[in-house]
């Protein structure tokens, strides 16, 4: 009888001691993932965080050469057609209050874009006859509820209406350079064309900016956001650049 409790005895022992290790296993199992989860959310935070110094880099090394870029451009314009640099001074001191003041902005309001746009659209008249085919239509609705929200990066609209410019065929009776800006309800659209010149596109020219920077921004703002589109129809050449604000909006970390 006594062999039979000390056994007993014995088994609640183990039993306890087996739950009472096995308490422990767990618990420290749960502490460790706990830890290791802890650890990975770190190191992801981290990594984000590089990433996103790394895009904001990326994105200041372009806008560094955006504006010189620029600003040689348009002084270029008005140097070229000095008689009507009077005309232009005004143009001139809107184009560079908004490189100095706005550019280095994250965003700016499609108003402020648009309104920059303009006025680098007159300075570059000053290249073309005053017979030349330049064709402008604004069709952003100025009650938008997008029309005053800060969801459009500075300058983005420059490089494809700057390439219009520059390599239309001004010479040719039948040249044009068409430029819309449109906003229906949630994305905004900005569509270049002209007549493509008949003379050969160096493959790098010494003051372009270049198509790939353009879109290498784009992707560094707008993501998935936006669509970039080239295409030939007839000898006129056409970009095409539509940015969902919407979704880009609804992306965007909150202020503050």
């Amino acid at each position: 009888m006594e062999s039979t409790v000390t056994i007993s005895g014995l088994l609640l022992y183990l039993l306890i001691l087996a739950l009472i290790v096995s308490f422990l296993l767990i618990t420290f199992l749960v502490v460790r993932l706990k830890s290791e989860t802890n650890q990975k959310l770190f190191f992801e935070h981290k990594l984000r965080d590089t990433d996103a110094r790394k895009e904001n880099f990326e994105l200041e090394t372009i806008k560094s050469k955006l504006n010189p870029h620029l600003f040689k451009n348009v002084l270029n314009s008005i140097q070229s057609h000095a008689y009507q640099s009077y005309y232009a001074l005004d143009k001139l001191s809107n184009v560079l209050d908004y490189i100095l003041y706005e550019s280095d902005c994250e965003y700016v309001s499609l108003k402020e874009e648009t309104d920059f746009a303009l006025n680098l659209i007159e300075i570059n008249r000053l290249k073309v006859s005053p017979l030349f085919d330049l064709r402008i239509k604004n069709k952003v609705d100025s009650n938008n509820q997008f029309v005053n929200a800060k969801v459009i990066a500075p300058l983005i609209t420059i490089d494809l209406i700057e390439n219009a410019f520059k390599h239309a065929d001004i010479q040719n009776p039948d040249a044009f350079i068409s430029i819309v800006f449109d906003l229906n309800e949630t994305t905004f659209s900005l569509i270049v064309s002209n007549k493509i010149s008949a003379k050969p596109i160096l493959k790098k020219e010494k003051s372009g900016f270049g198509k790939e920077n353009l879109r290498k921004r784009l992707d560094l703002v707008y993501r998935s956001n936006y669509t970039l589109e080239h295409t030939v129809e007839n000898d006129v050449y056409i970009a095409h650049l539509k940015i969902n604000l919407l979704e880009h909006k609804a992306q965007m970390p909150a202020a503050g």
